[in-house]
């Protein structure tokens, strides 16, 4: 991401000159969404399918946080941070889908500078809090994996409760630090936002300010935290690999694999589509490819994460089995003597 964003810099700087070269200062006070498709005929389409998918995203999440508040089974860290997880995955959902739906039916794509700084920090919010949660998750299950005689007393609910209000309130200070400068920043150069949706990167490139401090910021907040958070997941994952190795020798770590493999493919998901979409220059010859996994990551994951969880734990499909009999079974009828 950071190689984009000085990219990005160099090229709004030479826009600054021309601009100022020119005498045109003219400054924006909305912006044009370039949206997904400009082809009339995929407006409905489009529509229909990703309110689908919204629809499912919403229904499948509020499932899972209400299977996990009123089932006493899953009254267990797992399913705490589980929780957790789907209540962000629908929030992410809900920053970027309901405005794109909202373009694709009107087809006006505009939207205002301050609804896309606001759109940008609750993005920053939720999408900093799920790297910083993925975290908390993989070492609830390095404890729960390689110290499994201690699991009860390290991860009582305290230590959970405290752990997510680090989440919070990291990603609070991330999102709200990156805002505040972001409103400094004025608009001349473009009134075009290349996206779907509002971020960072999309208006360092069309600002007519210079960027720099917001990419130093950019640069240090994200190495703290997208660092930190990934050195921690890579060293709970590493002993965690080397504890479930040891265990399928002696034949037990089946459920443990199946266990750690769902988390694995969540982090996978989430980290290599955000990367894929930052970690590389955003030119003309890849706006396609952008906004498939921008797609990807902002609709299309947050309904998968919660699915990828609780298809593969033997508990949780327990509970929704119970669940939906509860609902769909007859009840006996009660016959007079």
């Amino acid at each position: 991401m950071y190689v984009y964003l000085f990219i990005c810099l160099i090229k709004k700087k030479k826009n600054i000159n021309k601009n100022i070269a020119m005498g045109n200062q003219t400054i924006v006070n909305e912006f044009f969404l370039s949206g997904l498709s400009d082809l009339p005929a995929l407006q409905l389409p489009l529509f229909l399918f990703f309110l689908f998918i919204y629809f499912l995203t919403v229904i499948w999440n509020l499932l899972i946080i209400f299977l996990i508040v009123t089932d006493s089974h899953l009254h267990v860290p797992m399913y705490f941070f589980l929780g957790n997880l789907a209540g962000l995955d629908l929030c992410c959902s809900t920053v970027t889908v309901p405005r794109m739906l909202f373009d694709l039916y009107t087809k006006r794509r505009k939207i205002t500078i301050t609804a896309c700084k606001t759109q940008v920090f609750f993005f920053l919010l939720f999408t900093t809090s799920e790297a910083l949660l993925l975290t908390a998750m993989s070492y609830d299950r390095y404890t729960a994996i390689c110290q499994p005689l201690h699991y009860t007393q390290i991860m009582c609910w305290k230590v959970c409760v405290q752990l997510m209000s680090i989440v919070w309130s990291l990603a609070f200070t991330n999102a709200v630090v990156h805002t505040l400068f972001a409103l400094n920043l004025s608009f001349c150069a473009s009134d075009i936002i290349k996206s779907f949706f509002c971020d960072l990167p999309q208006l360092f490139q069309i600002s007519c300010n210079d960027t720099y401090i917001n990419i130093v910021l950019v640069f240090l907040l994200s190495s703290f935290l997208g660092g930190g958070s990934l050195i921690v997941m890579f060293m709970s994952y590493t002993y965690i690999i080397k504890t479930v190795l040891k265990m399928q020798v002696k034949g037990k770590g089946g459920k443990v694999f199946s266990t750690c493999s769902s988390h694995l493919a969540v982090v996978f998901i989430f980290y290599f589509s955000i990367s894929f979409n930052y970690f590389r220059p955003s030119t003309n010859n890849h706006f396609a490819a952008d906004k498939v996994v921008s797609v990807f990551y902002t609709v299309i994951s947050p309904l998968f994460n919660p699915l990828i969880y609780s298809l593969r734990n033997q508990e949780f499909k327990t509970a929704s089995l119970s669940f939906f009999r509860k609902i769909f079974q007859p009840k006996d009828r009660i016959h007079p003597n």
